[in-house]
C-alpha cells in the first residue's frame, strides 16, 4: 500500500509538472470532462432540490408557483424565508458567507481559483432557502458558484498547479451554466467573458469538454427542451429599427439603475445584524409580492407568458418596477441568490411594455410584443454583466430563435454603450468587487503570467549543501554540473550562489575548506515558493520579499519539505517579457 501511495504521488508530480505549462492540453481536456461532470451532477442535485421542494408545498404541485398563493401568504413566506436564510448565514463566520460570482472572482483574482469547499455548501443551502421561499433572486450566481467550486475542488485534491486549476474553475463554471439552463455555448462564453475575462485556445477546450459534460448530464435528466417555448418570432420590417434603438438606450438606462441601486443596497445598514438585513428583504419582496405576485421566484414562468403576448401593459410596467426593487434590495441586504434571472425577467417586462407601446402607435409595423420582450432580455442582461456576446448566445440558446441575432446584436450594443459611456458603470461584478474593497486585476502581464506555473520555468539544475565545504566535498559537489548551489543550514535556506563562482574559488586556491558565505561569488537572497503558484504569484512573492531567487517547493511527508527547483527574477521577467 506504500508503494502504491508512492508511485501515484510520484505520477501526480509529474502530471503537475506538466499541466504547469501552456502546452498540456490532452490532460487539461481529460480534467475539463471530469470537472465537467462533477459540477454537472451537483447541479442537477441543486436543480431537484429547488423544483421538487417548491413542487411539494406550493399549490397544484407546480415549481415556481407562487402567483397562486394568497397575498397574505406570500409576505408570510418571504419573510420566513428571509429570516431563516439569516439566521442560518449570522451563525457563520464572515468568510463563510461568502458567496456568488463575486466571490468566485475574487478567489480567482486573490487565491488562484481555490473556492472553499465550506463556502459552496453554504452557497448551496443559502440559495435553495431563499429560492424555495419566493425570493426574487435567480439560480444563476448559485449555479455558477457551485460548478466552479467543483472544478476547484479537482485541482485542489488532486494537488494540481494552480493556473491548471484557474481553467477548472472555468470548466465548472460552463458546465454548470449549460447543466442548469441547458445552453452550452452560453456557458462556454459566459465562462471566458465574464469569469475569467480572457480567451485562449488552451483555455476553450478544456471549457467546451466541461459544458458539453454538464449538457449531457443535464439533458438525461431533465430532457432537451429549451427554457421557453415561444414561437419563431421575428422582425416584421426595418422600419423597426428606430423603435429598437429606442429600447436599447431605455434598457442600458434600466440597467444603469440595476447597478446603482444593488450598489447603494449594499452599503446600506451596515451595523444592522445580518438575519434582521435579511428578514427586512424578505419582507420587501413579500409585500411587492402582494400586488404582483409574478416577481417572486427564478421567473421564468414569467417571461414565458410576456414572450407569447399573454401579459398587459399596466403588469408588464409593474413586474419591471417590482422586480428591479425587490431583486436589488433583497441581494444588496444579504440575500445569497443570483442577479441574471431577474435581469432575464426585468428585460423581458420591459422591453415587452415598448412591444405594446409600438404596437398602439404603428399596429402595422410593429411586431409582436414577444419579439421585444426578446431582444429586451438580451439587452438587460448583457448591459449589466457587460458581456454582450454571452448574452447573445444566451438567448439563443434559451429560446431556440435564431431570428433574434441581428435586432439582439443591435440593442445590446447600444444597451451596453448607454450603461457604460453615458452612465459610466461597469459590470456589475466588477462594482460589487470594488465595493468590497476590491479590485479585479486583469491587466495583459497578470493574464500572461498566470497562465503559466512555475514548474515548467523553475531551474532544475540545482544542488543543497551545506556553507562549509570541505575541498573533496567541493570537487564531489561540481562532479554532478549542477547551475546553482543552494546553501542550507539545518532547517534554514541561507543562499544562492553560481555553482561556477565555487569552481573559480577551487582554482584559484588550494584550501582545505571553503566558506560559500565568504567566497567571492554572486549570493542572491531567496524566499519560498509552492510548487503549484504561477508566474504571477512568483512575481508577487519577488516583490513583497524583496528576494532575487525562489526556491520552489512541496510538503511530501508531514514536516518534510521537497525541494523541486529555483526560479530566478530574471526567468519570471524573460517569460513576461516575451510571451
Amino acid at each position: 500500500m506504500k508503494n502504491l501511495r508512492v508511485v501515484l504521488r510520484h505520477r501526480l508530480d509529474r502530471l503537475a509538472e506538466r499541466l504547469a505549462t501552456m502546452d498540456a492540453l490532452p490532460q487539461l481536456a481529460a480534467l475539463g470532462v471530469v470537472s465537467g461532470l462533477l459540477a454537472g451532477v451537483v447541479i442537477i442535485l441543486f436543480r431537484l432540490v429547488v423544483d421538487l421542494g417548491q413542487a411539494a408545498w406550493l399549490p397544484g404541485g407546480e415549481a415556481d408557483a407562487f402567483e397562486s398563493l394568497q397575498p397574505w401568504l406570500r409576505l408570510v413566506v418571504a419573510t420566513a424565508g428571509g429570516l431563516l436564510v439569516g439566521l442560518f448565514l449570522q451563525a457563520l463566520s464572515p468568510a463563510q458567507r461568502l458567496v456568488g460570482v463575486v466571490h468566485v472572482m475574487e478567489r480567482l483574482t486573490y487565491h488562484q481559483g481555490h473556492l472553499p469547499l465550506r463556502n459552496m455548501l453554504v452557497q448551496f443551502a443559502g440559495a435553495a432557502i431563499c429560492l424555495l421561499s419566493g425570493h426574487s433572486v435567480g439560480r444563476e450566481g448559485p449555479s455558477i458558484h457551485l460548478g466552479a467550486a467543483a472544478g476547484s475542488q479537482v485541482g485542489q485534491r488532486l494537488g494540481l498547479p494552480n493556473n491548471s486549476t484557474r481553467t477548472l474553475v472555468a470548466c465548472g463554471t460552463a458546465a454548470a451554466i449549460a447543466a442548469s439552463f441547458n445552453t452550452p455555448i452560453a456557458g462556454v462564453i459566459f465562462a471566458m467573458e465574464v469569469v475569467m475575462m480572457e480567451y485562449t485556445i488552451a483555455g476553450f477546450m478544456p471549457v467546451i469538454l466541461a459544458a458539453v459534460s454538464g449538457a449531457v448530464l443535464s439533458r438525461a435528466v431533465f430532457g432537451d427542451a429549451t427554457a421557453f417555448s415561444v414561437p419563431p418570432l421575428d422582425m416584421l420590417s426595418l422600419w423597426e429599427l428606430p423603435w429598437l434603438v429606442l429600447i436599447g438606450l431605455v434598457l442600458g438606462t434600466l440597467s444603469a439603475a440595476f447597478i446603482r441601486l444593488l450598489r447603494a443596497s449594499s452599503a446600506a445598514l451596515p451595523k444592522v445584524p445580518l438575519w434582521l438585513r435579511t428578514t427586512l428583504a424578505g419582507a420587501i419582496v413579500g409585500l411587492l409580492a402582494m400586488a404582483v405576485p409574478q416577481i417572486m421566484g427564478v421567473g421564468y414562468d414569467t417571461v414565458n407568458g410576456v414572450l407569447l403576448g399573454q401579459v398587459g401593459l399596466g403588469l408588464l410596467l409593474a413586474i419591471a418596477a417590482c422586480k428591479l426593487v425587490a431583486t436589488t434590495l433583497g441581494l444588496g441586504l444579504g440575500l445569497p441568490g443570483g442577479l441574471i434571472g431577474p435581469t432575464l425577467v426585468i428585460g423581458a417586462a420591459a422591453g415587452g411594455a415598448l412591444g405594446v407601446l409600438g404596437g398602439m402607435l404603428v399596429p402595422e409595423q410593429a411586431s409582436s410584443p414577444g419579439f421585444y420582450a426578446m431582444v429586451g432580455m438580451s439587452a438587460m442582461m448583457s448591459a449589466t454583466l457587460q458581456a454582450p456576446l454571452a448574452a447573445l448566445m444566451a438567448l439563443l440558446e434559451l429560446t431556440g430563435n435564431p431570428n433574434i441575432i441581428l435586432p439582439g446584436m443591435l440593442v445590446v450594443v447600444i444597451a451596453n454603450l448607454v450603461t457604460r459611456e453615458v452612465f459610466k458603470q461597469e459590470s456589475i461584478y466588477i462594482t460589487l468587487m470594488r465595493a468590497r474593497g476590491l479590485d479585479y486585476r486583469n491587466d495583459p502581464v497578470a493574464q500572461s503570467l498566470r497562465r503559466i506555473g512555475v514548474a515548467s520555468v523553475m531551474e532544475r539544475s540545482f544542488t543543497e549543501c551545506a556553507p562549509l565545504l570541505e575541498r573533496a566535498a567541493a570537487e564531489q559537489l561540481l562532479a554532478d554540473r549542477p547551475h546553482w548551489l543552494l546553501v542550507r543550514e539545518g532547517e534554514h535556506l541561507l543562499t544562492l550562489l553560481p555553482a561556477a563562482d565555487l569552481a573559480r574559488a577551487l582554482s584559484e586556491s588550494e584550501q582545505p575548506t571553503y566558506d560559500l558565505l565568504a567566497i567571492p561569488a554572486r549570493r542572491r537572497d531567496v524566499a519560498p515558493i509552492h510548487l503549484q503558484a504561477t508566474l504571477q504569484e512568483a512575481l508577487e512573492a519577488l516583490q513583497s520579499s524583496h528576494a532575487d531567487v525562489l526556491y520552489v517547493q512541496r510538503t511530501t511527508a508531514p514536516f518534510i519539505q521537497r525541494i523541486y527547483g529555483v526560479l530566478t527574477r530574471e526567468a519570471v521577467e524573460e517569460n513576461y517579457r516575451y510571451r
